[in-house]
């Protein structure tokens, strides 16, 4: 449940966060990620093109797993998931095996994602975690900088995936 609090939080916040969060900000189409990889990109803060594909990725996966263990029993029945009595028993089972399933190919995503992050900073010499921590960086010139959300976004935000939590928590 706290997984899917932070998902519902950072799903909302690509919308209502501040530039570099927002989807709108960073998520571009096939053409920016081939000049991206040529070289050609022209210079931007927050995600590129190709790392925007990377958060796209791991956040459709989180949120199948998250989905899927929603609607998930377990061999006891001691703790299913708070919607699993929403489905039958076979759905249950189907939805807890490809849960259990896609663990690994979510690792396989985040590894991928780190792997990125070390390389932009041992070969690209690109603080990346630094402005991602902090919310701040140097923009390249004639690039507009971050421009943050107010605080009440944020408290908003949270709130709101807080509740929708919640409910999903309490059975929908």
């Amino acid at each position: 449940m706290a997984v899917l609090a932070l998902l519902v939080f950072r799903l909302i916040w690509g919308f209502v966060g501040g530039s570099t969060a927002r989807f709108a900000g960073f998520v571009r189409g096939p053409r920016a990620i081939v000049a991206y990889l040529r070289g050609a990109a022209p210079p931007a803060i927050g995600h590129n093109p190709l790392g925007a594909l990377s958060v796209l990725a791991l956040l459709a996966m989180v949120g199948l797993i998250v989905g899927l263990g929603l609607f998930a029993s377990d061999e006891d029945g001691v703790l299913p998931g708070p919607l699993s009595h929403l489905v039958s028993y076979e759905a249950a089972e189907a939805a807890t095996e490809l849960h259990e399933a896609l663990f690994d190919p979510l690792l396989a995503l985040i590894a991928l994602h780190f792997a990125a992050i070390l390389y932009h900073a041992a070969v690209k010499r690109d603080d990346l975690i630094g402005p991602m921590l902090t919310g701040r960086g140097s923009a390249p010139d004639g690039v507009e900088p971050m421009r943050p959300a107010p605080a009440w976004r944020f408290v908003a935000a949270l709130l709101l995936a807080l509740a929708i939590s919640w409910w999903v928590w309490s059975g929908g």
